[in-house]
């Protein structure tokens, strides 16, 4: 049986290149993003203790400049967390596009594996074409030699 040789093997081997650099891509977009959002939560969760902390030093003894204090860490980490809910957005954006490219990339692959297995599918029935001529053949070959002996036999008797 004669071997099977995908004339676009080199194309598909390209293409899981491709796509093994696209997964590696989306992995550091997902880790990115992961990083910026537990930042994010970071944030958060010190902007809600002095928020916490404000209506603790509100009630009982009133010291102005503790209640100001606390009023410009709000402040300031209101900014931290604008800014870091930004990054987040991006990170995001990078992560769609990642997602976007990983995808195209496994349809292009997905593609050219599906040529392959056609191709594969029309050497297999060539090949069976090809071994069935060739039975034929040699039924035909054997049948005459013994139709040819026969007649031999009969013209000696």
């Amino acid at each position: 049986m004669a071997r099977f040789h995908y004339a676009m093997q080199s194309i598909l081997d390209i293409k899981l290149k491709m796509e093994n650099q696209a997964k590696q891509e989306f992995s550091a977009a997902r880790a990115s993003l992961d990083r910026e959002e537990e930042l994010l939560d970071g944030l958060m969760a010190r902007r809600q203790e002095y928020s916490g902390k404000a209506s603790s030093l509100l009630s009982g003894d009133l010291n102005v400049r503790d209640i100001e204090e606390n009023r410009n860490a709000i402040l300031v980490m209101d900014g931290f967390v604008a800014d870091q809910t930004e990054r987040v957005s991006r990170a995001e954006q990078v992560l769609e596009r990642a997602r976007e490219k990983l995808t195209l990339v496994m349809q292009e692959r997905k593609t050219h594996e599906n040529l392959k297995e056609k191709a594969f599918q029309q050497f297999l029935e060539d090949e069976k074409r090809r071994e069935g001529k060739e039975v034929d053949e040699l039924t035909s070959y054997v049948y005459g030699r013994r139709k040819s002996a026969e007649g031999r036999e009969e013209a000696r008797a």
